[in-house]
């Protein structure tokens, strides 16, 4: 079900094995017009860098400019800059969430609001010349940010969401993008024995949406939740699988090296915390929260069947902390 979704989008744009460099955003801003560019590319220091959401195009006002406002040379091109910035599986969730916005559109009747083109790019200071710059893709349900500095990329934050969570009925009826992150939370909270799960659950009602919302910088949450070291070796890799599924959308390597980093620097400080019922069909939200970063996931709308998954980095968001290590080490005139 899953592979024929992805394999209707890809052929729409069948590249690849790109690594993240300025080679495909520069083909792509060399080949927009004058007015698109001006739209497109922005000033990195931009008020509006760290402006961000995932609900639908008309609910709120994205910078640059939408798949429907390119040819179809530039849509190709910004696939397959996704596939530069991504791993396959972080473009197939991409490609599907957007897949689903047809669905919204039969369901709701309204394609105008549920349009799969409206998905938004912008460019944030000058690939071709400077080495700090920043794109971002947004729309509903999919918000993406890739701030490079140097030879090195922040991919947070990064919010995937899939609404319906799981498709019910139909030729497709069980689908969904997410079904890892929700299969893997459900499994290891129910693998927990009860007095673990004293620990773990920390409210019977579970949150609306995501804590940390739309907001510019993600702030370190009350410490609720077991310890990992309060969990068995089997519970411990389980919630490794779990937190990869998230990591696993970027490219390859920075996924492991990231993996890597957690299980050696963060392994004694996370906490997964839980909130809501512990069965499939019913609300509930789960967050895993380390040193340096933190996963929420909520399933309470539209009856427990509408996703909300983020990545936040609390001194990474949009390349903070790059940032802030490149600017010491290399000043810049402004």
């Amino acid at each position: 079900m899953k592979k024929t979704i992805f394999t209707i989008l890809v052929a729409i744009s069948p590249f690849f094995g790109f690594s993240q460099d300025a080679t495909v955003v520069n083909q792509f801003i060399n080949s927009l017009t004058a007015t698109q560019k001006a739209k497109i590319v922005q000033d990195f220091a931009s008020d509006t860098r760290d402006d961000w959401h995932f609900l639908p195009w008309s609910s709120f006002e994205r910078q640059g400019l939408s798949l429907k406002e390119l040819n179809p040379e530039q849509k190709a091109l910004v696939h397959k800059l996704l596939q530069s910035s991504l791993s396959e599986t972080g473009y197939q969730q991409t490609t599907e969430i957007i897949g689903l916005e047809k669905v919204l559109a039969a369901s709701s009747g309204d394609p105008v609001y549920r349009d799969p083109e409206r998905y938004y790019i912008s460019i944030y200071g000058n690939p071709s010349q400077e080495d700090v710059w920043m794109w971002t893709f947004e729309g509903h349900h999919v918000s993406l940010h890739f701030t490079t500095v140097g030879d090195s990329v922040s991919y947070a934050p990064r919010f995937f969401g899939s609404n319906p969570g799981r498709i019910m009925e139909g030729e497709r009826k069980g689908f969904s993008p997410l079904v890892h992150e929700e299969d893997l939370g459900l499994q290891l909270i129910n693998m927990l024995s009860n007095d673990q799960k004293k620990m773990a659950i920390f409210s019977t009602k579970a949150y609306n949406d995501i804590v940390s919302y739309n907001k510019p910088s993600a702030e370190k949450i009350e410490s609720e939740g077991i310890l990992v070291s309060d969990l068995t070796d089997p519970q411990k890799k389980l919630l490794i699988n779990l937190i990869y599924e998230y990591a696993s959308t970027i490219p390859a390597e920075q996924a492991m090296k990231r993996m890597s980093n957690i299980r050696n620097e963060e392994m004694d400080d996370l906490l997964f915390a839980w909130a809501g019922a512990t069965e499939l069909g019913k609300a509930h939200y789960y967050r895993i929260q380390g040193k340096t970063f933190m996963i929420e996931f909520d399933n309470s709308q539209n009856n427990a069947n509408h996703i909300h998954t983020v990545w936040r980095d609390f001194e990474g968001d949009f390349g903070r902390d790059l940032l802030k290590e490149h600017y010491a080490n290399h000043p810049h005139p402004h």
